[in-house]
């Protein structure tokens, strides 16, 4: 079993940054995919980034050019860089991981889930 833990949302004006952390326990966290996705109110859960085991990511199209996805191994830790933030970002943030590394676009092959971090993003 993986737990996964959300840290570094908070309250931020529009164009601000935000850096989200998600610390796994385990010590297979460098086999894992993993993703972040966020939900905002009214609206289904979509992915925002993923990064797989070798380091290769991909984003949604909204934040293309603003949010970076990152993975410390040794730290067994992913990041969401979060720049130029708009009002359209605030959501609540969920870290994911899957047992088999892969790009993933959606939910389903994610075995693990956090339990969020909010980011609201004031206009």
């Amino acid at each position: 079993q993986v737990q996964l833990v959300e840290s570094g949302g908070g309250l931020v004006q529009a164009g601000g940054s935000l850096r989200l952390s998600c610390a796994a326990s385990g010590r297979t966290f460098s086999s894992y995919a993993m993703g972040w996705f966020r939900q905002a109110p009214g609206k289904q859960r979509e992915l925002v980034a993923g990064i797989t085991s070798g380091g290769g990511t991909n984003y949604a199209d909204s934040v293309k050019g603003r949010f970076t996805i990152s993975r410390d191994n040794a730290k067994n830790t992913v990041y969401l860089q979060m720049n130029s933030l708009s009002p359209e970002d605030t959501a609540l943030y969920y870290c994911a991981a899957a047992r088999q590394s892969g790009t993933y676009y959606y939910e389903v092959p994610y075995d693990y889930w956090g339990q969020g971090t909010q980011v609201t993003v004031s206009s």
